[in-house]
C-alpha cells in the first residue's frame, strides 16, 4: 500500500496556525519531503553590534514545520502524528531575508518516523539542521 497524504496545496492551514501567523510558503511537498520558505524581517530579530539576528525560537519552528510537513506526506488518511523528541543544531546566525527549511523523512515504519531538516539562507548557506522523532498514530 502505497502512503502518500495530501499536501498543503493552494491554501496555507485554517487559522489559527503557525503558517499564517508567520506567513510561510509551500515550495515543495512530495512523498517524503517538505521545502518552505519564510521572509524573516528585522521584527523578528536581536540587533547585535553586527547587525539584526533572527532569534532561534523563530527558526526552530520553521524547521520542525518542514519536518512536519515531509512526515505529513507518507502518512495514511486514518494516522497523524506527535513530535516527540526535537533537537536542533545552530551554525551560523540566520539574517533578514528569506530562509529555506528543507525537510525530510529519513526512515519510516509503522510507528516511528525519524526526520531531519536544514535552514540554508539565500545564497544556500547552511545555518542550522534539526532532527526530530515522530511518533505515528492510527485515529
Amino acid at each position: 500500500m502505497a502512503r502518500m497524504r495530501r499536501g498543503w496545496g493552494e491554501e496555507a492551514p485554517p487559522a489559527p496556525h503557525i503558517w499564517r501567523t508567520l506567513a510561510y510558503r509551500g515550495v515543495e511537498q512530495r512523498d517524503g519531503v517538505s521545502v518552505i520558505e519564510w521572509d524573516a524581517t528585522p521584527e523578528y530579530c536581536f540587533h547585535a553590534p553586527s547587525g539584526p539576528i533572527v532569534h532561534g525560537g523563530m527558526v526552530t519552528p520553521l524547521l520542525d514545520t518542514a519536518m512536519g510537513g515531509a512526515c505529513w506526506s507518507t502518512l495514511d488518511d486514518d494516522e497523524s502524528f506527535l513530535t516527540a523528541d526535537l533537537r536542533v543544531e545552530f551554525m551560523r546566525s540566520a539574517r533578514p531575508g528569506t530562509l529555506r527549511a528543507d525537510g525530510r523523512v529519513v526512515q519510516r515504519n509503522r510507528r516511528v518516523a525519524f526526520c531531519s531538516a536544514d535552514l540554508f539562507d539565500p545564497d544556500g548557506t547552511l545555518l542550522a539542521s534539526a532532527r526530530c522523532t515522530q511518533i505515528i498514530r492510527r485515529d
